[in-house]
């Protein structure tokens, strides 16, 4: 099976977020570094990787991506701290 994620990005102040899912989080992460990745990451220059979750099946993926961006910015922060407690910026 193809391995799918979701994952959060946010801007150097760490005020805006961006909730996305992908088969490739590597690529996805270049993409949206050079700016080519989605129109909202590159205005406001969300690239920082604080958060992934990584899921065996892409229908779930999407399911939890659905999920997290209904959700407060209070909870994904907390999402976020409990794995990334100072919400630097992960390698992957």
């Amino acid at each position: 099976m193809k391995r799918s994620f979701v994952y959060i990005l946010t801007n150097k102040y760490r005020t805006t977020f961006y909730i996305g899912v992908t088969s490739n989080l590597s690529k996805r992460l270049f993409e949206h570094h050079n700016g080519t990745a989605s129109k909202f990451t590159k205005k406001y220059n969300v690239v920082a990787l604080v958060y992934f979750e990584e899921f065996s099946d892409i229908n779930q993926a999407i399911a939890r991506e659905k999920q997290l961006k209904n959700w407060r910015k209070e909870w994904k922060i907390n999402l976020i701290r409990e794995i990334n407690p100072t919400l630097s910026t992960l390698k992957y």
